[in-house]
């Protein structure tokens, strides 16, 4: 009996241990600020929040990649309010993601609503439109994300839907360091495409940088970015984007804090 004891004790001990890093909520804050070389500057806040059917586990993982290498199902919504001079944009979203237990295949969806309100001398004009996208995917192998979908937009003027690709790559180098790998592609009407790229200097620690493009706004930007965790729980990221919409060139910068629970 007297042995039986301790191996249970050890048993609650290790299981302990196993999920002390185990966070299976996150919320967040975001504010940004844009300068253009023409117009109007303005600023942005954001609120967003995440909650993973079940607790994700960091193991060794590079802390921001632990829900994605964990196969982490879940469900996220978000909202974000801007001030733009003349123009109000504020854009509200839900989502979900979904690992298929007991296989290597992932599907995805989410839906969003941007209203957008400008000032004219004729008076106010608003301008309402929903944004939808749903992925199919596949893992061929760990931390490796292959992924189809379509993408698509509806309003009072227009509407359209674009195939679309990506994938994503987390991995480790032969020197210890991780490296996530992103792009992906809108083609038709939206013809965007998009790349990323953060190096870990540790686990906790990552710089990056990133491109967007996309011929529909005729828009491009290039960011750089960094993302430190002060623990388990805390982390606090930031963002500088140099970009151009039309021959209007801009600047962006951003900051946003998340916590872990």
């Amino acid at each position: 009996m007297k042995k039986l004891a301790i191996a249970s004790a050890l048993l609650s001990a290790l299981a302990i241990t196993g999920t002390a890093n185990a966070y299976q909520a996150e919320v967040g804050a975001s504010a940004g600020y844009i300068d253009p070389d023409h117009g109007s500057s303005g600023s942005e806040f954001g609120v967003n929040g995440t909650y993973y059917f079940n607790p994700v586990q960091t193991r060794n993982a590079p802390l921001a990649e632990a829900a994605f290498l964990d196969r982490a199902s879940n469900v996220k919504a978000h909202a974000t309010f801007a001030d733009r001079g003349d123009v109000d944009d504020n854009t509200y979203g839900a989502g979900v993601e979904y690992f298929v237990p007991n296989s290597d295949f992932y599907v995805s969806g989410d839906i969003s609503r941007n209203n957008l309100e400008e000032k004219t001398p004729a008076g106010k004009v608003d301008h309402d439109t929903t944004y939808y996208a749903a992925e199919v995917g596949y893992l061929p192998a760990p931390g490796f994300l292959v992924a189809a979908g379509v993408k698509g937009y509806d309003n009072d003027k227009d509407d359209g839907a674009d195939p679309t690709l990506r994938a994503k790559y987390v991995t480790q180098l032969s020197n210890g360091k991780d490296i996530n790998l992103e792009a992906g592609a809108s083609f038709g009407d939206l013809d965007e495409f998009n790349l990323a790229a953060d190096y870990f200097i540790d686990k906790s620690f990552s710089v990056g940088a990133d491109y967007y493009s996309n011929d529909l706004k005729d828009q491009s930007e290039f960011g750089i970015n960094a993302r430190k965790f002060f623990n388990q729980q805390v982390s606090l990221e930031g963002r500088v984007g140099f970009g151009e919409v039309g021959s209007n060139d801009y600047n962006s910068f951003g900051v946003a804090a998340k916590y872990r629970f």
